[in-house]
């Protein structure tokens, strides 16, 4: 009904401690979970069963308010080993119902405790379908969410700071993820007690390749992989210089995923990949990688108007015509009318036609937009991490 906020607000339900408000003037009544705080950043949704924590601490997700499609978030609770992070860089979560007791023999606690820990607020009663069919329509938009026990939500308020927001094209949020000293990485990815080992993540204990890892917002799990491959990894900054990677010997690099605007971030990335591919060094790239390395051979990139989150999108390989469910998260994508001929598309996203995987004719060098970390996800492209190994193997 129209009010002093000049915008539509549905009536306050009644014990409502939360409100998410777009910049559009939008609102959404429910009830807060989570830290007491309030949160600006880009709404969107992801379709995932599973992995909530994974994807609360993906550094992917900087600077965005995940939207959980599916009802029961929470339920297995949380732990400090389903991490792909230490600090969460998601703004806030927004669910259809409320977060129940853990059910889970790992839960260490409540996920509303976990999130009190990080500062992470969040908001339940919402008609996710509602809001989810917002973004699919009319794109993802910047909103505010604020959980407020005391019931004291200022709508004007919340809605002044999601219009004003700048939202995240042009936005270089890599810095911020981003490690700031270069370490060693050898833990290697979860496995069942076996009788050899116990449950758990495992150690690298013969390294076959050295492999640097530059650190646009790097997961975890993508680490493990590669060092569940043989590789030993050496972690540095997104701003290192071609030097800095060279002095580790490695050989091969890997450009990690990572949030906010490639175009952004490849002011000072672009450079060190193309000289990188100009010296035939092996390189492999996931997602904001995959949008560098295409930015670094002379393509571009794009915002996509709802992007892709989920653990269930097919992508086909256009070598072997195999279809793979993938894992995604991305909202920026390579616009492949802009690539030069060298680059080949290798990968296509079966939901909407947009590229998925690219190569570089005549050179070690491959790239992928989808995650094949899995975590969380199918496992149907973990062997593009043997693929580098073997592209390592031939140089």
């Amino acid at each position: 009904m129209p009010n002093q906020y000049g915008f539509n607000v549905p009536p306050r339900p009644e014990g409502a401690t939360a409100a998410l408000v777009l910049a559009d003037g939008t609102v959404f009544w429910g009830y807060g979970l989570g830290a007491a705080t309030t949160k600006v950043g880009e709404v969107c949704f992801n379709t995932s069963m599973t992995g909530y924590q994974e994807i609360l601490t993906d550094p992917s997700y900087a600077g965005q308010i995940i939207t959980f499609t599916f009802p029961h978030i929470g339920n297995v609770g949380a732990n400090d080993a389903d991490i792909e992070t230490i600090t969460p860089p998601a703004r806030g979560l927004v669910l259809r119902a409320p977060v129940t007791d853990p059910s889970n023999y790992r839960a260490t606690r409540h996920l509303d405790d976990w999130l009190k820990s990080h500062d992470l607020p969040g908001i339940s009663g919402i008609d996710t379908r509602k809001l989810t069919r917002r973004i699919r329509d009319q794109g993802a938009p910047n909103g505010a969410l604020c959980h407020a026990p005391d019931g004291n939500l200022d709508i004007a308020e919340l809605h002044r700071l999601a219009a004003e927001w700048p939202g995240l094209e042009g936005m270089d949020l890599a810095k911020e993820v981003s490690c700031r000293q270069t370490y060693k990485w050898e833990e290697t990815r979860w496995a069942f007690a076996d009788g050899e080992r116990p449950e758990g993540y495992g150690t690298l204990n013969s390294p076959k390749k050295r492999v640097v890892a530059i650190d646009y917002g790097a997961k975890r799990n993508i680490l493990r992989c590669l060092a569940s491959a043989g590789c030993e990894v050496t972690v540095v900054p997104a701003t290192s210089t071609l030097e800095d990677i060279l002095r580790h010997e490695p050989d091969g690099v890997f450009l990690a995923n990572g949030p906010g605007d490639p175009a952004a971030t490849g002011d000072y990335a672009v450079t060190v990949i193309r000289e990188l591919v100009e010296r035939d060094m092996p390189v492999f790239g996931i997602c904001l990688g995959h949008q560098m390395l295409a930015l670094a051979m002379g393509g571009k990139t794009g915002k996509m108007e709802r992007g892709h989150r989920g653990a269930n999108h097919p992508v086909r390989d256009n070598e072997t015509g195999k279809v793979e469910i993938t894992s995604q998260n991305h909202g920026f994508v390579v616009l492949p009318d802009t690539l030069p001929d060298n680059v080949e598309v290798t990968h296509v996203s079966l939901f909407d036609g947009t590229v998925e995987g690219l190569k570089v004719r005549g050179k070690p060098v491959f790239s992928v937009q989808h995650h094949p970390e899995a975590s969380p996800g199918p496992h149907d492209s973990h062997y593009l991490f043997t693929r580098f190994v073997d592209m390592m193997d031939r140089k």
